[in-house]
């Protein structure tokens, strides 16, 4: 098993860099509507494992990598935030993005302010609750403006990406003792959302055999990252526990990352 980890931790290094991190610059300008719904539903994703990192620190577990996950999410959703807000087509998608960008100055204020803790741990959740629900208003605007099936599809992929984060941002909290019976209910009702969702995605008329091979590996990663769930203990805060959950994490965000992207290259 600590083979096992030190594998993973090598790979989520490289997906980290390359898959989420590095390619800012490649994702500077929307191509079209699915790109925006893609890029959009990323920034529901970045709230969640904005959080994730911030909680990794607060267990003093493999700071740089959580160092780093935190500081690239800042500056790409930052910058996907000023793109999606200038896209907007219509008025109260730019309304949703405005609040949105309030709602993300207090929570940047938070993460950027506040000593990483467990007395703190409860403000951020409050923080990138209410981040993570705008940009998710923000996402079904531009599916509903897209109109097509496959904006639909965008949308399903990219909350697997959220969901990822979300798992393990919870997870990471309730290892903290920070209101674990709501973190552990949170994470039973995302497994099932993303079961049912992965599903979903390859059975869609729209998958193509590559979109299929590749949710064919995330299944892989999946089974990596549901047995670190599985094994977490409400209080438990070992480094090996910690840097499985936020390993296991990423490699199954950067599978699910390309499947939505793969989806957004779809003719609309």
């Amino acid at each position: 098993m600590l083979q096992r980890r030190w594998i993973l931790n090598a790979s989520a290094g490289a997906l980290l860099a390359g898959a989420v991190g590095a390619p800012v610059a490649a994702w500077a300008q929307l191509q079209d509507v699915n790109d925006a719904i893609n890029k959009a539903g990323r920034q529901r994703m970045l709230s969640q494992r904005m959080a994730k990192a911030w909680l990794m620190l607060a267990h003093q577990a493999d700071a740089n990598p959580a160092r780093q996950a935190l500081a690239q999410s800042i500056k790409l959703f930052e910058r996907q935030l000023a793109e999606l807000k200038a896209y907007a087509p219509q008025a109260d998608i730019r309304t949703t993005y405005t609040e949105l960008e309030a709602a993300w100055s207090a929570y940047k204020t938070v993460l950027t302010t506040a000593q990483p803790s467990k007395d703190a741990a409860s403000s951020l959740l409050q923080a990138d609750a209410k981040v993570l629900a705008l940009a998710h208003q923000g996402t079904v605007q531009y599916e509903a403006a897209s109109g097509k099936p496959v904006g639909h599809l965008v949308n399903v992929a990219g909350r697997q990406r959220m969901l990822s984060q979300r798992m393990a941002k919870f997870c990471l909290a309730a290892m903290l003792q920070v209101d674990a019976a709501t973190s552990t209910t949170e994470i039973d009702k995302a497994r099932k959302e993303f079961l049912s969702a992965n599903e979903l995605l390859r059975t869609a008329p729209q998958a193509t055999d590559r979109i299929r091979q590749e949710l064919q590996l995330a299944d892989g990663q999946w089974v990596f990252f549901d047995a670190a769930l599985q094994r977490m203990q409400t209080g438990a805060n070992t480094f090996r526990q910690v840097s499985e959950v936020f390993v296991t994490s990423e490699n199954l965000l950067a599978s699910m990352d390309r499947v939505t992207g793969m989806y957004a290259a779809l003719a609309a």
